[in-house]
Order: structure tokens, then C-alpha cells, then sequence
């Protein structure tokens, strides 16, 4: 089951906190280490493919135990990399695309 509407509106990017000095470091550090671990990845290139919200699913396509996937998307969440609504009986997750872009960004300044 999946559909557009059923998370509630992304973050705007200049919400979250400056990238600057040590708080730009500890937020790297904080984005890494959420998706640390490759399932957690995988959640994020599915979550990405469908490019909606999806209510289910997920266990499916990863092959894991329902509460393994839980507490993947848990941490996920913590991190603010996925947003989930309650929608009846299940939970629908999708994307934070201003946490994404800003972990993008941060990559990015470290090459530099």
C-alpha cells in the first residue's frame, strides 16, 4: 500500500540546524551512523525508488523479521532521515528530503 499524501510535509532545509563548526561535525557523525548499517541503506534506496509514502512493504522487500526492520526505521527516524504517519493499523514511511540533501552537502565539504 502506498500513496503521496500519507506523510506529513518535508522539513524546509533553513529549519534544521547551521552545518557550521562542530555542529555540522556532530551532524555528519549523527547521519552516518544512521545509516551505518546496510539494511538501514537498503530502507533509503527503497523508500527513494518509490518516491511516496509506503505502508508495508518494507519487511518484504528487505527479507527481514518484522521487528528487525522496526527498529532499522526507528533509528532512521531518529536520525530524521524518515518520516512515518500512523495510518490505521500500520505505520507509512517515506523520505526527509532536507535531511538527505543536507548529509549530500556535507559529503560534499569534506572533499573539498
Amino acid at each position: 500500500m502506498k500513496g503521496k499524501g500519507c506523510c506529513p510535509a518535508p522539513r524546509r532545509e533553513r529549519d534544521l540546524p547551521s552545518l557550521s563548526g562542530r555542529a555540522g561535525e556532530r551532524e555528519l557523525a549523527r547521519l552516518a551512523k544512521a545509516l551505518g548499517h546496510p539494511a538501514r541503506v537498503r530502507i533509503v534506496r527503497f523508500l527513494r525508488e518509490r518516491e511516496s509514502c509506503v505502508c508495508g512493504g518494507i519487511v518484504d522487500e528487505l527479507g527481514l523479521a518484522q521487528s528487525t526492520v522496526s527498529q532499522h526505521l526507528k533509528v532512521l527516524k531518529a536520525a530524521g532521515l524518515v518520516r512515518g504517519t500512523i495510518s490505521g493499523p500500520s505505520t507509512c514511511y517515506c523520505l526527509e528530503p532536507a535531511a538527505l540533501r543536507r548529509f549530500e552537502r556535507i559529503l560534499r565539504g569534506l572533499a573539498r
